[in-house]
């Protein structure tokens, strides 16, 4: 694993290793006590000698002091991994705090750069009769118009721009570009006549901008 300063980044299976020889070091540690436990509860700091100064025989000295070196070893070690797991999640919660402000950024500049880049609409789309024209062509309901055919935001001065095209274009297709969600979407409409009223079965009304 990397430490602070290393070069490799720490990750989320580093943690996960470290965490588990935690586990380890306190169940090793677990173990050393019971066995003290067993040695007549002698714990980590009951003399091993008796009244007179001589050495217990009624445990294993041996053992005793082997398990409370253990203890003590096992202790700094485990002193030293939890520092060493503080640090790595840290690491971890700084790094995906800098990606989640990193992505934020990235979707609000994708966002300001789609605006800029949305040509102007003159025009919106308020109705939409299912079954027309205009509805089998995909067009909706707050559809912003930017393209009617050859009428655009530069040329545009009032709705009957659009009707004009419309009668022109009857039974040929028209290209119609609209915004939609923050997106440009190319449509395809056809003008012509159905069991509803009009050429195209929906309602347009100008942008006041």
């Amino acid at each position: 694993m990397a430490q602070p300063g290393g070069t490799r980044p720490v990750t989320v299976s580093d943690v996960q290793q470290l965490v588990k020889r935690k586990d380890e070091i306190e169940a090793q540690i677990k173990a050393c006590y019971e066995l003290l436990e067993s040695q007549k509860g002698v714990g980590m700091n009951e003399p091993l000698v008796d009244a007179e100064g001589f050495p217990r025989d009624d445990i294993d000295l041996y053992q005793v002091r082997t398990a409370r070196h253990n203890i003590i070893c096992l202790q700094n070690d485990h002193k030293a991994l939890m520092k060493q797991v503080e640090e790595a999640l840290h690491q971890l919660h700084a790094r995906e705090k800098e990606k989640h402000a990193k992505d934020e950024a990235e979707a609000l500049a994708e966002a300001m750069s789609q605006n800029q880049s949305l040509p102007q609409a003159f025009a919106k789309v308020n109705t939409v009769t299912p079954g027309s024209p205009a509805s089998i062509s995909g067009l909706q309901v707050d559809d912003e118009i930017v393209e009617f055919g050859s009428v655009n935001a530069n040329n545009f001065q009032n709705l009957q721009n659009i009707a004009t095209v419309v009668q022109h274009s009857e039974g040929r297709p028209l290209s119609v570009t609209v915004i939609r969600c923050g997106k440009k979407v190319h449509l395809g409409l056809t003008p012509k006549r159905w069991a509803g009223k009009g050429l195209l079965g929906c309602n347009i009304i100008p942008l006041q901008r």
